[in-house]
């Protein structure tokens, strides 16, 4: 496999008028800048439209896009908005943070009044995309005009007979909220228009989009509502156990996560239909695919619904490499990442190598002072994926700040670290030289930005998914300097 490179920044965390990343040309900006940089990837975070949390790892569709992401600018050409009524709204208090609360009151009043223009002359070919998305797009717009309808509520707290989708109640709903279901589907047109063109721009420049897909859909999601044989719910779809991770260094307690687990012999039986159909959605947005949490495939953490932490859950047997095997069958050979941080055992390692998909090493993770540590760089194979850190991670610069004297010693001995001058960029030639098919560094790292620019701190609420590049930082410079570093270590 040639030498490759690129970099992770969310769309979200792209600089915009309106006061988060989105689809617009910022993005096609920064497409032009990976491609002066030298760089073959642009890795975001996931696509889906997000609730409570703002997480992208829990979204209401996995087949679904942000509305937050969809291009104003284009509904101001198209009529159906000016540019007053987009610069009205005060979007956010700080240009390098999403303020999330301004712009769930803003966004969907200016999406709902494009949307009412658009009736008088509505786009040519929506309905086209309508029939192409019937087998995900209608339950998602429906679910949304319901929990409009209902004030938020999740799902399970519907009225039972649309909760348990009987089918009078469907009919029902459908004709009362006709309007808003195609409402919700004129946002999805224009998401699915504009990330489609952006796609195709970036592949024509020989960028390819590397794409994120957590392993688990949200309980209050379109998904669980839609196909409830799907996961383990009981006959009033409450959940019977959820997903999570044990108690570990990082937590005592171990993380509830929450997420409804999979009926794996159900979807066995159907010869893994709903999983062919999300990963070939998901190839039709991405041309690399990381799946999170890779290790659910060979066993999975199961824990009581209602238990208040992880402390008393238990592993299950996933579905192993039998998936993979009817993944590659029915939808050909196709580029995966699989996401296997964490405590590894022996099965998952096996099942890792079985599918061929490179796993991912952190250099975050390498300096606990043992020369054996798997993410030291001199440990690599070739078939893996090197970061200097994820979202989930601190920018290095934070990151090393915080190291342990013993620890950051280390790293020092290591990497050959004198003082503290551009530390950054002494851990992204790290990275960069290392024998690791593909390189993908943060832009934060880039950028050389501390403890400010983190994405997400897992466990954690209130403070995450905010980071966005200040307007400007893409210079003709970094690209030059990241360009010399890619080809010095053989990796345009």
């Amino acid at each position: 496999m040639k030498r490759k490179s690129g970099i992770l920044l969310p769309i979200f965390s792209l600089p915009s008028k309106y006061g988060i990343g989105a689809l617009s040309k910022e993005a096609y900006e920064f497409v032009d800048f990976l491609k002066k940089a030298g760089q073959s990837y642009w890795q975001i975070l996931p696509l889906g439209p997000t609730g409570y949390g703002d997480s992208p790892y829990q979204s209401f569709s996995t087949f679904a896009g942000n509305p937050y992401f969809i291009d104003l600018e284009e509904l101001i050409q198209d009529g159906y908005l000016t540019k007053e009524e987009c610069k009205a709204p005060v979007w956010s208090g700080h240009p390098c943070y999403v303020d999330y609360d301004k712009i769930f009151d803003a966004r969907f009043v200016l999406l709902r009044k494009a949307y009412e223009r658009s009736k008088a002359n509505p786009p040519a070919d929506m309905e086209l995309f309508l029939q192409e998305n019937a087998l995900w797009v209608e339950d998602y717009a429906l679910f949304m005009a319901l929990k409009d309808g209902f004030e938020g509520k999740a799902w399970n707290e519907w009225p039972e007979d649309i909760k348990l989708r009987n089918p009078k109640a469907l009919a029902k709903y459908r004709k009362q909220y006709e309007d808003d279901i195609r409402y919700y589907i004129f946002q999805q047109y224009y998401f699915a228009k504009q990330w489609k063109a952006l796609k195709e721009y970036a592949n024509q420049k020989g960028i390819s989009i590397v794409g994120d897909i957590p392993i688990y859909v949200a309980f209050d999601s379109a998904d669980t509502w839609a196909n409830p044989e799907l996961f383990q719910l009981d006959d009033l779809c409450t959940p019977i156990a959820v997903a999570g991770c044990p108690p570990d260094f990082f937590s005592a307690t171990g993380q509830l996560w929450g997420n409804p687990l999979y009926r794996w012999d159900y979807h066995k039986k159907t010869g893994y239909d709903w999983w062919m159909r999300r990963m070939a959605h998901c190839f039709g947005l991405y041309d690399v695919v990381r799946i999170d949490h890779f290790r659910g495939f060979d066993e999975y953490y199961s824990i009581p619904y209602g238990d208040p932490t992880a402390e008393f859950g238990h592993w299950e047997k996933g579905p192993g490499y039998e998936l993979f095997d009817v993944m590659k069958k029915k939808l050909g050979k196709k580029e995966v990442i699989a996401e296997d941080l964490g405590f590894l055992t022996p099965s998952v390692l096996k099942l890792v190598a079985k599918t061929g998909y490179p796993g991912m090493k952190i250099i975050e993770f390498a300096f606990d002072d043992d020369e054996q540590n798997a993410y030291l760089p001199h440990n690599y194979k070739q078939n893996c994926i090197v970061y200097t850190g994820t979202h989930d991670n601190d920018t290095v610069l934070g990151w090393f700040s915080s190291l342990g004297r013993k620890s950051r010693a280390f790293a020092k001995r290591y990497v050959g670290i004198r003082g503290r001058k551009e530390v950054n960029w002494q851990f992204i030639r790290l990275a960069m030289a290392s024998v690791a098919d593909t390189c993908i560094i943060p832009m934060q790292d880039y950028l050389g930005l501390g403890k400010e620019a983190r994405i997400n701190t897992p466990s954690t609420l209130g403070t995450n998914w905010k980071w966005r590049m200040a307007e400007g930082a893409l210079s003709e410079e970094l690209a030059a300097r990241i360009y010399e570093m890619t080809k010095t270590y053989a990796r345009l």
